[in-house]
């Protein structure tokens, strides 16, 4: 859609998790002519690897040449809970924690970086998500020292695939991407362990956004590192 056309912008976002849909994904905003940002995590995929094995490589670098934007979503996608004097307390995805100071978290979030540049010969823009949306003033401080910018979502544009599928069904999830507004930043997954069908339904949203006379762009800065 030509820039003269757009009534508005929408940001898509989508972090990496277990890459159920990631083909679907690609297929959907190839056809829609939409562009995204990833955040990328080394996290395990369906088939058993993990998104920044070199396995993956080929995908990373098709999204690479279509002109996406890229993300750090942390290496081990652990949760930042709390500070606590120069540390931050990182609980991992198997429920062990860690302390962290500023150059451990700057390590955690630099990683997917230098992994991503080994398998597409381009490094990520300097954006981080931290998982969950968590965040704690040292890790938004050490980021920023260390040239990351942290990105969020908005209200509506919470597409909730983590969420129990019990209290929060797909419907639910759907209509609330009905009150998106110019400027909000939309996020899902492409994968989520406790939901299939959500991504399908979601698909729709490209051509209903489009309808209403909004246009994607990418979260990546003018100029990158």
């Amino acid at each position: 859609m030509a820039h003269a056309e757009c009534s508005g912008r929408l940001y898509l976002s989508f972090d990496t998790g277990n890459m159920r849909h990631a083909e679907l994904i690609a297929e959907t905003l190839a056809r829609h002519q939409a562009k995204a940002t990833f955040f990328v995590a080394n996290e395990k995929t369906l088939r058993g690897d993990h998104a920044l094995d070199p396995s993956w490589a080929s995908y990373w670098r098709a999204r690479v040449a279509e002109g996406h934007a890229f993300g750090s979503h942390t290496w081990r996608h652990g949760s930042f809970r709390q500070d606590s004097g120069k540390q931050t307390q990182y609980r991992l995805m198997n429920s062990k924690t860690e302390n962290l100071d500023a150059d451990a978290i700057c390590e955690e979030i630099r990683q997917p970086d230098l992994r991503f540049k080994e398998l597409t010969g381009r490094a990520l823009d300097p954006l981080w998500r931290a998982p969950g949306g968590r965040t704690t003033p040292l890790t938004l401080k050490a980021a920023q020292a260390c040239g990351y910018r942290h990105v969020g979502w908005a209200s509506a544009g919470f597409l909730g695939d983590e969420l129990p599928s019990e209290t929060y069904p797909n419907e639910l999830l759907v209509d609330r991407a009905n009150n998106l507004k110019d400027g909000d930043i939309i996020m899902a997954h492409l994968g989520i362990w406790s939901r299939r069908s959500l991504l399908r339904r979601r698909s729709t949203n490209c051509p209903a956004a489009q309808a209403k006379g909004f246009c994607f762009a990418t979260l990546a800065p003018a100029q990158r590192r």
